[in-house]
């Protein structure tokens, strides 16, 4: 898959997901923030009000941090097409 390619099924994915209207596990919420944070290339403090939150979030980009922007596309994409496409 070239590079275009993969920005395409990234931002399909990432539209797909924008467009959801079901609950989702809040494991697999952090897991796409983590991959679309990487792959947007911010690494900004999470910023929500709740500190609680915020802390998910950070741990999820940690867990996350020492993948590629690649890589990080294709799991978002995985994750749309493996756990909320099915």
């Amino acid at each position: 898959m070239t590079s275009e390619e993969l920005n395409i099924q990234f931002k399909e994915a990432v539209a797909f997901v924008n467009s959801y209207t079901e609950p989702m596990p809040a494991d697999l919420l952090l897991k796409l923030y983590a991959y679309f944070k990487i792959a947007n290339k911010n690494f900004d403090n999470p910023g929500s009000k709740t500190p609680l939150i915020n802390a998910f979030k950070a741990n999820a980009l940690i867990q996350a941090k020492s993948i590629s922007v690649e890589e990080a596309m294709r799991m978002y994409i995985q994750i749309v097409d493996t756990e909320i496409r099915k």
